[in-house]
């Protein structure tokens, strides 16, 4: 048995020291002019997916062949002419193959990007290459944080403070040291008496980049020493998309908290007036005077409360907000029509939001007392303040792009309408010491467009880029109404005392541009030197214009002013009472005081009847003689006598 075990182990170990006959093609890849060999040539088995790639040495082997057969190969390396070797069988000795250089001219080869700026990485890299100090803001860096207007944005920016939330100063210079553009073209200022263009006017979702030029260049205006900040909104997207977003804030202030406002338009909610608080007939109509029992106007300047269409609704009324509500949708869609390439991006957003600011220190300081340690107060009061502000912003961009990339034809458009409606409520000690309450009834509206049109084209040693822009921006205060009451005429009892206690304020502006540019860059080749010559030319057009009238209660509006009270939701009331009727009755007297020849004089009247449409002035007496150019009032010493359920009711705004 052991025997047997042996041989068959005998056997089996010489069956392995046999020598292996491999069925292998061999050889080496080189250059046919400089023998150098070739690393990385390959060589394909034709009719097989047997393939081999030379080593460094430029050697090859392919294994698994059939001696007896035949086999054609080819041989392949960049830059060099494919070449067919046939009848190669794997006896064969080691093959040796010069392949001959493809020296035949190579064609152009294009490639077509769109340049992104929405990066950090982009962003990046431009401020690295450009010439001028800049710094930048990408709209990847904005989606990281909660921002969400210009302003909160630019904040973030080294060297920027924001004044008021909205302006910029830059390096310690204030606005109107600072130009602003939006897609290439100037925007108009969104103040009245200064230069200053308000950030908060932009949503962060419009934002593709942002960037401030902080050191003097050739291709921008020179009409700015602190910083050139540069706004630019998104374009042609990436890829299809349509995205829906629906948000809310809650904060402890406003949240779920009694919150008083006044009455407004219907189109409040939109960051629109419809018209109730404007004027009739426009900013600058011819109101109707005040009447008196004959129908003729009363005196020169007097104004009537009824006869043109005011808003005297001055109730104020509470409600609890559960909140701010933000609402955005996009849509971005790309075509490609026969090569080109059209791209699409429309975008809308809205936000409408709370802020409730109590108990806030308003206060006007003399010189300190430096004995007694203590700050000296001229006046001292608290304010209520109840914002509701609404944002309502639109955004259509359009771009074309040609086949070779080379030229791009843009058309951006951005709208934005902005409102505040704000109600709020003072309670103090004036300059002169006397106790005070005033109300403050205030809505603004704030409405922008930017649209430009812009082309940019790319030739064989220039840059040509061009663009013809339109802004509007417009900033209307509507109806501000303000009052005051004090007892500077008797002591702790309050009253409207001066001509002036009681205003009211139309102002508006609007102001248009249009603006046109063109910049070309050649680039030149001097051997090694290659310099850059850039020119352009830029033209602005602006108009601009505002517009105000002021009312004032008092000389100006004249008159009966008490007699009309019971018509008015809520008009300020006095402390005393001197037989007015209860609000259900259509007749009353009025009394105004006025000083002459030392002495107290009162001008006395019966009021119409209201339902009966009578001229709002009332037939009037004198006792005794009138001020001389004063028509009865002396508008320093003016009292509203009556007890009504008027705005004032304790310490706080009726209603609340």
């Amino acid at each position: 048995m052991n025997a047997k075990r042996g041989i068959i182990v005998l056997g089996l170990l010489s069956a392995a020291s046999m020598p292996t006959w491999a069925q292998q093609i061999k050889g080496v890849v080189i250059d046919q002019k400089s023998k150098e060999t070739l690393i990385g040539a390959v060589v394909t088995v034709d009719g097989t997916n047997v393939k081999a790639i030379t080593n460094i040495d430029g050697n090859f082997q392919i294994d698994g062949l059939d001696k007896e057969k035949k086999y054609t190969l080819y041989i392949n390396y960049v830059g060099y002419k494919t070449q067919k070797i046939d009848g190669v069988q794997a006896k064969d000795a080691d093959q040796v193959i010069a392949l001959q250089p493809d020296e035949q001219q190579l064609k152009e080869v294009t490639v077509t990007a769109v340049e992104r700026r929405n990066t950090d990485a982009a962003m990046i890299q431009v401020a690295k290459n450009s010439p001028v100090i800049v710094s930048n803001v990408s709209a990847q860096e904005i989606s990281r944080t909660q921002d969400t207007n210009a302003g909160e944005v630019i904040r973030r920016v080294p060297g920027v403070s924001l004044i008021d939330d909205k302006f910029v100063m830059v390096r310690g210079l204030s606005q109107r040291y600072n130009n602003v553009w939006v897609n290439g073209g100037a925007v108009p200022s969104s103040e009245a008496d200064s230069r200053a263009f308000s950030f908060d006017i932009i949503p962060s979702s419009q934002i593709d980049n942002l960037t401030i030029v902080k050191s003097p260049t050739a291709e921008y205006p020179a009409d700015y020493s602190g910083g050139f900040i540069i706004v630019n909104t998104k374009e042609i997207p990436a890829e299809n998309s349509f995205n829906i977003a629906v948000g809310g804030n809650w904060n402890t202030s406003s949240a779920f908290k009694d919150f008083s406002y006044s009455k407004g338009s219907g189109t409040d909610f939109l960051g629109f007036d419809n018209g109730l608080r404007n004027l009739n007939g426009g900013i600058h109509a011819d109101l109707n005077p005040q009447l008196d029992a004959n129908g003729k106007p009363v005196g020169d300047y007097a104004t009537s409360l009824l006869g043109n269409g005011f808003n005297n609704d001055w109730l104020i009324k509470n409600k609890k907000p559960l909140g701010d509500l933000k609402l955005a949708a996009s849509l971005n869609q790309r075509w490609m029509l026969g090569g080109r390439t059209l791209g699409m991006l429309a975008a809308l957003n809205y936000t409408n939001e709370y802020r409730t600011y109590e108990n806030m220190e308003n206060n006007l300081y003399g010189i300190y007392d430096v004995a007694n340690d203590k700050p000296n107060y001229l006046r001292h009061s608290v304010d209520d303040q109840y914002n509701n502000n609404v944002r309502l912003g639109a955004m259509l961009n359009f771009t074309f792009l040609s086949k070779d990339g080379n030229h791009k034809y843009q058309l951006k458009n951005i709208f934005n309408q902005l409102a505040t409606s704000r109600y709020t409520w003072r309670d103090g000690v004036s300059a002169q010491s006397n106790l005070e309450r005033s109300a403050e009834y205030y809505y603004r509206s704030r409405t922008t467009y930017n649209g430009q049109l812009t082309g940019k084209h790319t030739f064989t040693s220039d840059a040509l880029d061009w663009s013809i822009g339109y802004a509007y921006a417009n900033r209307h205060l509507p109806d501000r109404r303000r009052y005051l009451i004090d007892d500077a005429l008797e002591s702790g009892v309050y009253a409207l005392s001066t001509g002036n206690d009681i205003s009211r304020e139309w102002t508006q502006l609007d102001e248009h541009i249009l603006s046109l540019g063109v910049n070309d860059k050649h680039h030149f080749k001097f051997g090694n030197f290659e310099p850059n010559l850039q020119v352009g030319a830029y033209g602005e057009y602006r108009s601009r214009e505002y517009q105000t009238q002021p009312k004032t209660i008092g000389r100006k509006w004249n008159g009966c002013f008490e007699k009309n009270w019971r018509r008015f939701a809520g008009l300020p009331a006095g402390g005393r009472t001197d037989g007015l009727p209860d609000p259900g009755r259509h007749s009353c007297r009025y009394h105004h005081h006025y000083h002459a020849g030392g002495t107290d004089k009162i001008h006395s009247g019966r009021c119409p009847d209201p339902g009966k449409g009578g001229p709002d002035e009332a037939a009037g007496s004198d006792r005794g003689e009138r001020v001389p150019g004063n028509r009865g009032l002396h508008h320093g010493r003016r009292a509203l006598y009556g007890k009504t359920s008027g705005l004032v009711q304790g310490n706080k705004p009726y209603g609340k």
